[in-house]
């Protein structure tokens, strides 16, 4: 079992794949922003959500089987899909329609901070000296990029939309707190298929009742292409291949490359959007960065030194 780790760890074939992911997350604001042009946020949530799960159900039965081991598990399944993703991508649509796409890139920083604090609510993390003065380094940054001495609710602002990506975050960040144990026990990809099932159950319908004010007849040709670039890059191949990486490589080198994804949602921001970086941006990034680091930065390394430990042995 350790020469195979060892195998996998040296091919560069799962960092490449990690690469590619953040490379199509990154997309992900950015095609939302010209698809949100055409359709309304939660009928884009039923499209992409709808065609991830006939994907992945093909993909689990082309694989073997989708029967769970225990019948709890079904409903353990359609708590974390309605919790990690119609919640998850419900919010993030609704939040990316009102705010920019920078912003929203920064915001998702901070999934890591909100999955260590759901942690050491459920107990299975402890909150160190250290890592109280990065989330709180990271609430700094977050607060002064959304700015709440601005606040007006009347009717869609962008801080309406900052305050529905923290939202976004912090189900995402609920989702790995509570589903890690189930997960591994059955699998990325068999997990994942039913995640999407059971958020398909609740999301196409929504999606039904909201394209229904568009005009389907008059969608231009892009705007379809746009809604496509969404299913299939930030969604099934970015899913798919996080998911093959993640049995390659230890969990740690896996979360370590997230923090691609915000780079290369400002790049593709400022390149395709036209939108600029100001000095509350650069000013709130620094903090964020600052305490992700302060947060993860240690247990990544003792985490990847445990390994080698466990290797060694």
């Amino acid at each position: 079992m350790t020469e195979n780790v060892r195998q996998s760890d040296k091919s560069y074939a799962p960092h490449i794949a990690l690469l590619a992911v953040q490379f199509f997350f990154g997309t992900a604001t950015v095609l939302g922003k010209f698809a949100l042009l055409a359709f309304p946020p939660f009928a884009l949530v039923g499209f992409r959500i709808a065609a991830a799960a006939l994907a992945f159900f093909v993909l689990q039965r082309w694989r073997g089987t989708l029967k769970l081991d225990r019948r709890s598990d079904y409903g353990r399944f359609a708590l974390f899909g309605l919790i990690g993703v119609s919640l998850n991508q419900l919010l993030f649509f609704k939040g990316l329609s009102l705010t920019t796409a920078v912003n929203t890139s920064l915001i998702s920083v901070t999934i890591p901070i909100f999955t260590i604090v759901i942690g050491a609510a459920l107990g299975t993390d402890r909150l160190s000296p250290r890592k109280i003065a990065g989330i709180l380094t990271a609430a700094a940054g977050v607060i002064y990029l959304i700015d709440p001495a601005r606040a007006s609710f009347g009717g869609g602002t962008a801080l309406e939309g900052d305050l529905l990506i923290v939202g976004n975050s912090l189900c995402y960040a609920i989702y790995l707190g509570i589903s890690r144990k189930l997960i591994g026990h059955y699998g990325a990809l068999k997990s994942i298929a039913w995640l999407f099932i059971f958020a398909a159950v609740v999301n196409i319908p929504v999606g039904i009742v909201s394209v229904r004010s568009v005009d389907l007849a008059g969608v231009p040709v892009d705007s379809w292409l746009f809604v496509a670039g969404l299913i299939i890059f930030p969604t099934i191949l970015a899913y798919f291949w996080n998911a093959w990486a993640l049995a390659r490589v230890a969990p740690s080198t896996v979360a370590v490359y997230i923090y691609l994804q915000p780079l290369m949602g400002f790049l593709f921001a400022v390149i395709f959007l036209g939108e600029h970086f100001s000095l509350r941006l650069l000013i709130s990034a620094l903090l964020v960065f600052l305490g992700v680091f302060l947060v993860t930065g240690r247990s990544f390394n003792a985490k990847s030194r445990r390994r080698e430990d466990a290797e060694e042995i």
